[in-house]
This record gives structure tokens, sequence and C-alpha cells, in this order.
């Protein structure tokens, strides 16, 4: 678990400081990383799925997308069928920048993944999967209102 803490401490830092690179708020730099991370999956964002990724209130959440959409970063767009649903997508411009500060990462990442069998790194796929899962769980259930109730004093 210390690994795995450890591990996600840093890809905060790069977020952190791709945020710098960019002269962004490391908030703004959080959201737009969820918003090309889900363009690369093939799913774009809703603000609504956004404000979940990242943590805000839906009304916290329009004032930060302000801020990258004036800066030319992202874009929303209306590709529903419903036009009432709004798709936030990264501009052309933002794109190259974010593959050129995570190349370097990306690069490093996949050396390093090399070193194992592909079934080594599928099982550890699954176990990470298990892990995320059990951690929905008790996000949605024990944790719903904030977590456990605290023992009496």
């Amino acid at each position: 678990m210390d690994g795995l803490r450890a591990f996600g401490a840093n890809y905060t830092e790069f977020t952190r400081r791709f945020a710098t690179w960019l002269g962004l708020h490391s908030t703004d730099a959080a959201a737009l990383v969820e918003i090309l991370y889900a363009e690369d999956q093939g799913a774009p964002l809703s603000p609504a799925r956004l404000s979940e990724r990242v943590s805000l209130s839906s009304g916290a959440t329009a004032i930060l997308l302000k801020r990258p959409e004036q800066a030319g970063h992202i874009v929303r767009t209306r590709e529903s069928t419903d036009r009432r649903v709004v798709t936030l997508r990264s501009s052309p411009d933002i794109r190259p920048r974010a593959m050129a500060f995570f190349g370097p990462y990306s690069e490093r990442m996949s050396e390093a993944m090399a070193a194992y069998p592909a079934q080594e790194i599928q099982r550890f796929e699954q176990f990470l999967g298990t892990l995320r899962s059990t951690m929905d769980a008790l996000l949605a259930n024990e944790y719903e209102n904030g977590g456990p109730t605290p023992p009496a004093p």
C-alpha cells in the first residue's frame, strides 16, 4: 500500500507541475488532465461527471471550467441528440502541449512496464481493479456521508 500511495503522490506532483508549466491553478490542470484522459479512453466527460472526478460541487465546477475555456484549453460541445447534454473536449492547441509535457512520463512508464511479462501486468491490473472496486464500494456505502461514525469519547 505504501508503494501505491507514493505512486499516487508522484502522479499528483506531475499534475501540479503540469499546472505550473501551463500557468494554471492546480485544480484547473487536474480538470484538464481528466478531460484529456477521458477523451483518450473514448468516453468524454460532461461537466457533472468532471465534478465527480475532481471532487467539486457542480457550481464550483462551472466556475472552474470558465478559466481553462477562456484560456483556450477546453471547449464545450453539444454532441448528444439531447441538446441539453454538454460534452467537454480539449482544444486542438492543448493536446500537443500536454503530449510534450507528459511524453517523457509515458515513455518511461512504458519502458518500466516492458520489463514485465504481459501476464504479470494483466494480473497486476486485476489486483488494481479489485482495490478500486473495494474503495468504490467503501465510498458508496460506509463513507457516503463523510466517513464512519466516530467512536464515543
